[in-house]
């Protein structure tokens, strides 16, 4: 599949405060990429000048605001239930998830209502640069391994972190190559 797909470019980590980088997550979270950023715009556009609205301002404002904003009710909720957490220090910093495991930062980020593992896995790699993270329930992956391994279909998502076991420390590498090959390969390509 390496050969096949070539090497792969890295971006660095968006390295965002964690307020952001999990509200831009539940904002795109069910979307296609134009909806969502729409959406985005819109909700930027709350604390006017177009800059991320803070969490003390998105946890005062009436939930109308953020549907007005195009966030539906369990989104606009999701959105406050952290930025309540972030204000009131429950959200740990950049620096401070820097320190933790992976697990303990899943562990920490699905304690926050509408975040869930593949929100705090996507955080994981996109956002810290985690090298080691196989979200197993994204069906990208699961699409890319059944590919690559020429299967009938998916696989479960516990036998594929069984086997994933074997593409560690660099799960992640692994992870971008089966989302390249769920993108741009199919099944007779191989």
């Amino acid at each position: 599949m390496i050969s096949r797909i070539g090497p792969l470019t890295f971006s660095p980590p968006r390295r965002q405060s964690p307020y952001q980088s999990i509200a831009h997550a539940i904002i795109h979270q069910q979307l296609n990429g134009k909806a969502a950023a729409t959406i985005l715009r819109r909700f930027k556009g709350i604390s006017g000048g177009g800059k991320f609205p803070e969490p003390a301002l998105v946890a005062g404002l009436d939930p109308q605001k953020l549907r007005e904003a195009g966030l539906s009710r369990g989104k606009a909720s999701y959105l406050q239930a952290l930025a309540r957490m972030t204000a009131d220090g429950e959200i740990p910093s950049l620096r401070e998830f820097d320190r933790m495991p992976d697990d303990q930062i899943v562990e920490v980020l699905t304690a926050v209502k509408g975040v869930g593992q593949w929100t705090a896995e996507m955080f994981l790699i996109f956002n810290l640069g985690r090298p080691d993270v196989l979200p197993v329930g994204d069906l990208g992956v699961r699409r890319g391994y059944q590919i690559a391994y020429r299967k009938r279909s998916l696989p479960d998502p516990d036998k594929l972190r069984a086997f994933g076991q074997r593409w560690s420390p660099f799960r992640t590498t692994a992870a971008l190559y089966l989302w390249r090959a769920a993108d741009f390969l199919k099944d007779g390509d191989w």
